[in-house]
């Protein structure tokens, strides 16, 4: 199947309508709960899991979970445009699964990676302890992208041996620490991407028309974006919230489970 022809399908089957009913309900309740106050991210969005906010549950409530207005937007209208073709051509048992499956392991990557970031850091941070020093941390600082007040900076560089300095600096490390390994990511996109691989999968040539005006062939806007991702994550830029490999993550078990389906689809035919 090289192109998507459209006709005889639903524009708005089952599990993709209940999926935009429920994302949109959980985005309305984060919004109104947290304007009284009450923020839901501890419980139900995604923490890494030696973070003490960590629950297992997590792993599939996230998914629901979003961000932010524009967030939610550019979520639910690639559900919508790839996930109701993808529904029609699977039926809704196989995509729900589909989904689901992706889902979890761009959490299942997300984790990984940061179990790998985490890692360099809190050796990093043990040898800094070791062998403390302005050079040293400022070395640290650049390594690992740290913000840092550039009015203490200045004062510790004027005045390198000043053990009140240093104690400050592996207090604010292990603060940094502290914070980002009790962060919390949300958002479908892991599994929305899974449902772009696997249009681009499917349909290779059928055109997707970027801003609605320059036609791409799927095959090539997914590799296109495939790549944007992995050089993002490999940035890892400062200020960059966006779990890249997460995504990553989606459209690998979206592969993986393809290649899979394939197999069996032609072993039965064998």
């Amino acid at each position: 199947m090289n192109e998507y022809r459209p006709g005889g399908f639903q524009q708005l089957p089952m599990v993709v309508k209940n999926l935009l009913i429920i994302n949109i309900l959980v985005f309305l309740l984060q919004n109104l709960l947290d304007a009284r106050g009450l923020n839901i991210d501890d419980m139900f969005a995604l923490h890494y899991w030696a973070s003490p906010k960590f629950r297992w549950w997590q792993m599939f409530t996230h998914m629901f979970m979003h961000g932010g207005i524009s967030h939610i937007l550019m979520n639910m209208f690639a559900l919508w445009m790839f996930g109701r073709i993808l529904e029609n051509v699977w039926g809704p048992r196989r995509f729900i699964m589909f989904y689901l499956i992706c889902g979890l392991g761009a959490a299942v990557c997300h984790m990984g990676v940061l179990a790998f970031e985490f890692s360099q850091y809190h050796n990093a941070f043990l040898k800094y302890q070791s062998s403390p020093s302005f050079v040293e941390f400022m070395h640290f600082t650049k390594k690992f992208k740290v913000g840092i007040n550039p009015q203490a900076i200045t004062e510790w560089g004027q005045n390198q041996a000043s053990t009140s300095y240093i104690d400050s600096s592996i207090k604010v490390l292990n603060d940094v620490y502290l914070r980002k390994i009790n962060e919390a990511t949300v958002g479908a996109s892991g599994a929305i991407f899974g449902l772009l691989f696997a249009f681009g999968y499917l349909f290779p040539n059928t055109l997707l028309y970027v801003y609605f005006a320059i036609p791409v062939k799927a095959k090539w806007f997914v590799a296109a974006y495939a790549a944007i991702e992995l050089f993002s994550g490999i940035q890892n830029s400062a200020g960059d919230n966006v779990a890249h490999f997460a995504h990553l993550g989606g459209m690998l078990f979206a592969f993986i489970l393809l290649r899979i389906w394939n197999d069996r689809t032609r072993n039965r035919f064998n």
